[in-house]
């Protein structure tokens, strides 16, 4: 598969057809990822491989809490945890939660109420001894750290793609990271970073749709001008 062919259609896939990934599967899509780049080499990232149909259902049942709260928080218009927003607003909304909870209770369920039914669930922790995270210290939310691990699970859904695969990242479990520890015999040194469904997709791949480089590359400074291409 070309690069640009599957940066440019690598999407989202949360449907799957039935049936769990063979081990050597997944190790080929593991041993691709690994190359990830990732600060020092210091390579943090741990993957718990889910497949003891309990804890499936367990990692579920925490999933779910934190899904219901998203879409009431959606569903007002807010951003979900965004770490600049309206906080007022934000209880406000999950006000709603138990309400779409009991909707979806009633309904055949999506992604999130099938999530233990997902052909392969791979849990993404980072070592937070490991990570060089430059803005540990500032007065705001941290990024840094994260750039040593997500671009490993990217990686992963990269190489499941060129398998034939599909998957999504989530990182909903992180909601209820001490009980997800406490489920897989995590230490607390370690952080939940997301969780990677994959499988074979029902449906074919697609070129994605996002936003023109002009709407958010400026030149020199924010309020700058867009970077265009050259006329041809």
């Amino acid at each position: 598969m070309d690069l640009t062919e599957g940066l440019r259609s690598t999407g989202a896939v949360r449907e799957f057809e039935p049936g769990a990934l063979d081990d050597d599967v997944l190790h080929r899509v593991l041993d691709t990822a690994r190359f990830a780049p990732n600060g020092g080499n210091r390579q943090a990232w741990r993957v718990v491989v889910v497949k003891d149909p309990e804890a499936r259902r367990e990692l579920r049942d925490l999933y779910l809490d934190g899904w219901y709260d998203y879409l009431a928080l959606a569903a007002a218009g807010l951003t979900p945890w965004a770490p600049v927003t309206d906080r007022e607003a934000e209880r406000a909304a999950l006000a709603g939660a138990a309400e779409l909870a009991a909707q979806a209770a009633e309904g055949p369920g999506g992604f999130a109420e099938h999530l233990d039914t997902v052909p392969s669930l791979l849990l993404v922790l980072a070592d937070l001894r490991s990570l060089a995270a430059v803005d540990r210290d500032l007065p705001r939310y941290t990024m840094a750290g994260g750039a040593s691990i997500y671009p490993f699970v990217w990686s992963i859904l990269l190489a499941a793609r060129a398998e034939g695969l599909g998957g999504v990242m989530t990182t909903m479990p992180i909601r209820r990271e001490a009980e997800v520890r406490r489920l897989f015999g995590v230490p607390e040194h370690f952080a939940v970073a997301t969780l990677v469904a994959l499988g074979r997709p029902r449906r074919a791949p697609r070129h994605l749709t996002r936003q023109p480089v002009e709407s958010f590359a400026t030149i020199d400074r924010l309020g700058g001008p867009p970077l265009t291409a050259a006329e041809i």
